[in-house]
């Protein structure tokens, strides 16, 4: 859940602005590769407070922002709007990245962003449907242009499905009794609304456990929305993308908000910053050498002042790393690389570890 200023000058901070600032600093405070200007990619702009400290603080910079809400980019051309002539905006989601940056002519970066999950105008904005403490339609989608909404996914999909998505993607204790609530509430009649949902996944939580941990349909929402806009598998293609985009010395930081995000980040940074050098040889291969160094011991939080100040912040959890070394040359050398560092089981799959 990335948090931006609801509006500019709003008085609130991006979450960890200082710290982000911080890390990429190094990366973005020289001429890229062939003396160009640095180039530095906001992969979740949403309104755009990081990437407006980030263009104050590096007059040399060139901003690419991506966001794949529209009003969100539109909100962030007006506040950039004093540095037009450094900046493009594209409407896309994060995985598409490499697409982006061809289209632009822009070989490799200096420093990438991705500050996850949903943005305070979407939860704040009732009518996204993001939100249980509200009754709105049921849509959640960050893109209003395409792809299903959680009215679909709610009213379309098997019973065993639906407790899966609530299981792994919301983690859910009560997944099945959740679900099979949902299926038959839908035979009476399909799902439109926010409260209508909340009330039966209410209901379907035993009564002690509806006394702690927040609202009971917490979980079942954040699942629905993992799902609707397919957050997990765009992460797993879009981490491994951003840094395959990075110069040597180039930086990448993510802010997550919620286990799954942030255990997929540690993955795929731990799996770049690895020796891949088969076990029994004396020396390190060259080409088999780290490729990243971490800049973060774990995953850093908040401090309690910014937490105290903006209660949103809370959940976040940032890791950060360093490119250190160029690969080999050639069409899929660092999927290549990639896909050595990946688990036996995770390669049979074709997906991260």
């Amino acid at each position: 859940m990335h948090n931006d200023d609801n509006t500019a000058g709003s008085g609130h901070v991006p979450v960890m602005l200082g710290r982000v600032m911080s890390l990429l600093a190094p990366a973005l405070a020289h001429p890229g590769p062939g003396g160009r200007d640095p180039v530095y990619v906001d992969a979740t702009l949403g309104l755009g407070g990081h990437a407006e400290a980030i263009l104050q603080a590096h007059p040399r910079l060139r901003l690419v922002g991506l966001d794949r809400d529209t009003t969100a980019l539109e909100r962030s051309r007006e506040r950039l709007a004093p540095f037009a002539d450094r900046v493009s905006l594209a409407h896309a989601v994060y995985d598409e990245l490499p697409g982006v940056l061809s289209d632009l002519g822009v070989a490799t970066v200096q420093g990438v962003l991705f500050d996850l999950g949903v943005s305070s105008p979407q939860l704040d904005e009732t009518e996204r449907g993001f939100a249980y403490s509200h009754d709105a339609p049921l849509d959640m989608r960050m893109d209003q242009t395409r792809g299903m909404t959680a009215a679909e996914v709610v009213n379309t999909y098997p019973t065993e499905e639906l407790a899966r998505i609530l299981r792994v993607y919301g983690e859910e204790r009560y997944a099945r009794r959740v679900a099979a609530a949902i299926a038959r509430e839908r035979r009476t009649e399909p799902f439109t609304s926010t409260r209508r949902l909340a009330d039966v996944v209410r209901a379907a939580i035993p009564a002690a456990t509806r006394r702690t941990g927040g609202h009971p349909a917490k979980r079942t929402f954040q699942a629905l929305r993992i799902e609707v806009n397919a957050e997990l598998s765009t992460w797993e293609r879009a981490l491994p993308a951003a840094l395959d985009a990075l110069s040597v010395g180039g930086r990448v930081v993510v802010l997550s908000y919620h286990s799954l995000e942030d255990r997929i980040t540690k993955q795929v940074l731990a799996a770049a910053a690895a020796d891949t050098t088969p076990p029994g040889l004396p020396v390190p291969l060259p080409d088999r050498e780290p490729r990243f160094r971490l800049l973060t011991r774990g995953a850093e939080q908040p401090s309690d002042d910014e937490t105290t100040t903006n209660p949103r912040a809370a959940s976040a959890r940032l890791r950060a790393a360093e490119r250190i070394r160029e690969t080999g040359s050639g069409p899929g050398v660092e999927a290549r690389e990639r896909a050595a560092t990946r688990s036996p089981r995770a390669r049979e799959r074709g997906g991260t570890a």
